[in-house]
Parts: C-alpha cells; structure tokens; sequence
C-alpha cells in the first residue's frame, strides 16, 4: 500500500488508545504508542495501564512502546523527527480525565491536558504538517450549560421536554461560553481551541471529538473516572457505590471503544480542517444512573450495594446525550456497533475474569 503505513497514538495504553493500536494495526499499519501510565499517578494502583500496555507489546505486531511524557517538549519532538515523514495519522487520547483530580491539582491538569497537546500539535506542524490529528475532547468543554435545558422528571431518569431541538441530542451549536467548566473541562477548553486553532490556523486536518461517556472492557474504572467500568466491578466485587446528586436520575449516553475508534479511522481516511464533532452513543445507547444500576445487577446476578450522596459533582451534567448527525452527514458509512446490554455484558465478562475481581 502507498503512502504513510504509521499510526502514532497517544495515551496507547488507555481505554481508548489501545483500542485505536488494535483497529490500526488490524487494518495494516504499524503502530507507535506513548504511554508513561499517569493513570496509575491520578487513581492508584487498580487504574494502572501496565497490563494493557503489556498486551500490547505481546500481541500486536509492529507495535512500537515509549514511555514518554507529553509534557516533554524534547522527547516528542526526538519521536516526531524519527517518525514524522511516515505518520499517516496521531491519534491524540492521552489525558488527565477527572474533573475531582483536576480540582486538587489544577497545574498538573493544565499542564497534561493543554501544554502536553501543544507539544503534540507543534510537533506535528514542523514534521508532518498534512497528516490528521484527532483528539479525544469531551462534552465537557461546555460547562454546566446543559443542565439548564429544560428537563421532564421522570421516574428513573430526566428527560428533555418533547420538541425541544436537543430532543435528538446536544449539538454543536451549543455555546461553551458563559458557564461553569470545572478545572478539568477548562484545561480541555483550552486543548479543544488549540486543536482547532492549529487546523484553521496552519490548514492541519484536524478533528475534536467531543465525547460523552466513552466506555468498554479495557476501561481501567475508578470512582472518579469511568462510570459503567467502575459501577460493574462493584456490583461483581460487594464494593459498595456512591451516586452522586441529581437523585440517581442523571442521563449519559455511551459509547463502545470500537464505535469511537472506527469514527476516528473514518475521519483519517477523509481528513477535513478544523472540524469539531459531538460524539457518544446518542439516542442509540444512553441510561441513567438508576438504569445502569438495574442493568449491571441484572447481567451480574448480584444486588449493588450503594448510596446517595446529595451533592452532585461540580460541573457534572445533569442530562447529556449527543447528537451524532454533523458527523454522519460527514461520514455516512460509519454507524454504531454496540449498544448498552452489549457494552455492560463485555464489561461484565472483563471484570470476572480479571485477578482483582478474584
């Protein structure tokens, strides 16, 4: 095959990354990875990405490890200059994810999530100009502005009152001024802008995903990230839960690993500039907490043991579904895989036969 045959990803170790360093390399590329397992830094020990970064190395032909930082200006660049020429895409998932974490150490969050992504988009501009860039960004970047949508209590959940606009999902019209981020989500804002910034700026193909709750068997969930991975281990552990606020009844929509990733590959075979896409499971996979709860004991055959704490988590949304049809229109032949019984029951099988849950 003509052309760059080189996927460099970071955050490759992580949920979303090793899933992308299987689809790429699946498809024929030889794959770069950068991870230094900063997970492990934020959330302790069982958020680690070792043994996901080990299975890399064992199983994935052509996979090219490097435990950089992506704060360090001099590695990336060293990693650039080696492999730039050849990159056919830089699949961005590296992250500091938690908006509680964010909040007890606001230069670190800032400092991985903005200046390591502008290490990443500088080096991209002076060695691989035209190669596409995708990021990993989030709902986040606007604020708490939805939960002043008008929302319909509901016995389990709360719901948009009928023929409101964002019926279908939260587009990207929506404005990410004038609202309360979270540090987390304004050290995202301000990725998010870069990324965008580099492409209109300099004409580099690149793309802002936006994403809900991103999900799938290699989560490494804690409580203060990944919300169906960690509410499984508990009901298959006894560990008891914490619901956060908004009576258990908040919505998020999600979305499989492998759905997220194949909207990535979509987009590197037709890069575009600049581009910003709202992405999550929309009306085809979305719950709430009280929801999630019934679905993991019914799949684990076992009750949950939790509890409400009254305030809810700064910044967190009170219902959020996306809606995914500027990137449909974009790439119509991408559609969803998985739904939420499906997700929930690989994640089920992942916990169970992982040593911890032992």
């Amino acid at each position: 095959m003509k052309g760059p045959r080189t996927i460099l990803v970071t955050g490759s170790a992580g949920l979303i990354g090793s899933e992308a360093i299987r689809h790429f390399a699946a498809d024929g590329f030889e794959t770069v990875g950068i991870d230094n397992d900063m997970r492990k830094q934020f959330f302790g020990e069982e958020a680690s990405t070792a043994k996901t970064r080990d299975e890399l190395l064992a199983r994935v032909l052509n996979y090219e490890h490097h435990e950089i930082d992506i704060r360090d200006a001099a590695a990336v660049n060293e990693l650039f200059q080696k492999h730039g020429r050849g990159l056919a895409a830089i699949v961005h998932t590296a992250a500091q994810p938690s908006h509680d974490w964010a909040a007890r150490d606001p230069q670190m969050d800032f400092t991985v999530n903005a200046n390591g992504t502008l290490n990443l988009l500088e080096a991209a501009r002076n060695f691989c100009l035209e190669t596409p860039f995708v990021f990993t960004s989030t709902n986040k970047v606007y604020g708490d502005t939805p939960n002043y949508l008008p929302l319909r209590e509901l016995e389990l959940r709360w719901e948009i009152e009928p023929g409101h606009e964002y019926e279908p999902g939260i587009s990207e019209n929506m404005s990410i001024d004038q609202t309360k981020h979270s540090l987390f989500g304004a050290s995202k804002v301000a990725t998010d802008v870069l990324v965008q910034e580099y492409g209109r700026y300099f004409g580099m193909p690149t793309a802002c995903f936006r994403g809900g709750c991103l999900t799938g068997p290699a989560h490494a969930g804690t409580e203060l990230h990944g919300f169906l991975s960690y509410l499984m281990k508990c009901a298959v552990s006894g560990r008891p839960y914490r619901v956060f606020g908004y009576k258990g009844k908040q919505v998020r929509d999600n979305i499989h690993s492998f759905d997220l990733v194949a909207a990535f590959a979509a987009f590197v075979r037709a890069p575009r500039i600049g581009e910003v896409y709202n992405i999550g499971g929309s009306r085809h996979c979305h719950c709430s907490m009280l929801e999630a709860i019934a679905l993991c004991e019914e799949i684990s055959g076992r009750k949950l043991i939790w509890n409400y704490v009254e305030d809810n988590r700064v910044g967190d949304h009170i219902w959020w579904i996306s809606d995914v049809r500027k990137f449909r229109e974009h790439y119509p032949a991408w559609n969803f895989r998985y739904g939420l019984r499906e997700i929930l029951e690989e994640i089920h099988t992942a916990v169970v036969d992982a040593p911890a849950s032992a």
